[in-house]
C-alpha cells in the first residue's frame, strides 16, 4: 500500500466513526433530522396509547419491518456476492482484477474487497438489530392496556419510544453502510477515489440530517408537537 492508500483509508475511518459523534453535535446545537424524528416518534408512542383500536399504528409498524427485512435480505446477497469473489481462490481474484480500472496486486485487492465486505457485514447486522427490536415495539403496541392516567400513557408511550427510537436508529445506521460501502468500493479504482467517494458521502449524508428540505419539515414539525 501507498502513503495515499494509508492516508485515504484513514480518511475513510475518520469519516465512518465521526459521523455519529458529529451528529450528536449537531443534534445538541441546532437539530438533526434523526434527532428530531426521536422527538416525533415519541409523541406517536404517546398517541397510540389513546387509541382504543391501534391497527393504524400495527400497520405503520408493519411497514417499517418489511422495509428492514428487504434492505436486510439485500444486503445479504450483496455479502455473498462480495464474499465469493474474495474467498473464490486465486483465480477468482485474477479474473476480478483483470477488469478493474487501476492494477492491483492481489494482496491489496483483498483489502479492497474486505473494506467493502466489513462495511456490508456492519450493515447487515444493524438491519437485523433494527428488525428484532422492531418486533419488541409491535409486542409492546399489541400489550398496551387501557389506560386512564395520563401519567401513565405518557409513561407507557416514553417506554415504546425508548424501544422503537434505537431500532430505527440501528435501521438508519444499515441503510448508511450502503453510503460507506460505495466509497469503500471506489477504492477498486484508486485512492484518490476512494478520498473522493467517502468525502462525498459523509458530506451527503450530514447536508441530509442538517440542511435537507426534510431536515427542515421535521425540525419544524417537532417544534409544533411541543416540548423536546
Amino acid at each position: 500500500m501507498t502513503a495515499f492508500d494509508w492516508t485515504a483509508l484513514v480518511l475513510f475511518f475518520v469519516c465512518w466513526l465521526g459521523y455519529d459523534p458529529l451528529m450528536r453535535l449537531l443534534a445538541r446545537k441546532s437539530g438533526s433530522l434523526n434527532y428530531d424524528m426521536t422527538v416525533v416518534r415519541r409523541v406517536w408512542m404517546t398517541a397510540m396509547t389513546h387509541r382504543e383500536i391501534k391497527l393504524v399504528d400495527s400497520q405503520l409498524m408493519g411497514h417499517s419491518i418489511n422495509s428492514a427485512s428487504f434492505f436486510a435480505s439485500t444486503n445479504l446477497l450483496l455479502v455473498a456476492a462480495v464474499a465469493s469473489v474474495l474467498f473464490g481462490g486465486e483465480g477468482v481474484l485474477m479474473g476480478f482484477a483483470a477488469v478493474g480500472a487501476e492494477d492491483t496486486p492481489l494482496k491489496l485487492l483483498e483489502i479492497k474487497l474486505a473494506l467493502v465486505m466489513l462495511c456490508l457485514i456492519r450493515g447487515l447486522l444493524d438491519f437485523i438489530w433494527a428488525l428484532r427490536q422492531m418486533n419488541y415495539t409491535l409486542a409492546l403496541i399489541g400489550a398496551a392496556p387501557e389506560i386512564e392516567s395520563e401519567t401513565d400513557r405518557v409513561a407507557f408511550g416514553q417506554a415504546a419510544s425508548d424501544l422503537l427510537n434505537p431500532a430505527l436508529a440501528a435501521f438508519s445506521q444499515g441503510v448508511r453502510a450502503y453510503y460507506f460501502a460505495l466509497a469503500a468500493a471506489a477504492w477498486l479504482f484508486g485512492p484518490l477515489w476512494l478520498a473522493v467517494g467517502v468525502l462525498s458521502a459523509f458530506s451527503l449524508l450530514v447536508y441530509r440530517q442538517a440542511a435537507s428540505p426534510a431536515a427542515r419539515a421535521i425540525r419544524q414539525a417537532r417544534r409544533l408537537l411541543g416540548p423536546d
